[in-house]
């Protein structure tokens, strides 16, 4: 299953970086560089997942993507490697 999901990106003043969503505000993860804590990301949101199911709670209706043959709109944070 897709999810689309608004992430807020955190610089944390001893460094590294946290991930939040302002839709699902029990997803919290973090990591030491901005890809390790975009890779986190997945494990974060299946454990939020698995949280609302065993509450019983349904996952906000936006979050879902059912069509998958269509376009979707992305943005994300992409790194390089810039050349000297």
């Amino acid at each position: 299953m897709l999810y689309k999901i608004p992430l807020l990106l955190s610089p944390q003043s001893e460094g590294g970086f946290t991930i939040t969503s302002p839709l699902l505000p029990e997803l919290v993860t973090e990591g030491d560089t901005v890809e390790e804590a975009l890779s986190n990301v997945r494990d974060a949101l299946a454990a939020v997942i698995e949280a609302y199911a065993d509450l019983g709670r349904a996952l906000p209706i936006n979050m879902r993507v059912s069509d998958t043959d269509d376009a979707l709109w992305l943005e994300t944070v992409v790194t390089t490697h810039e050349v000297s």
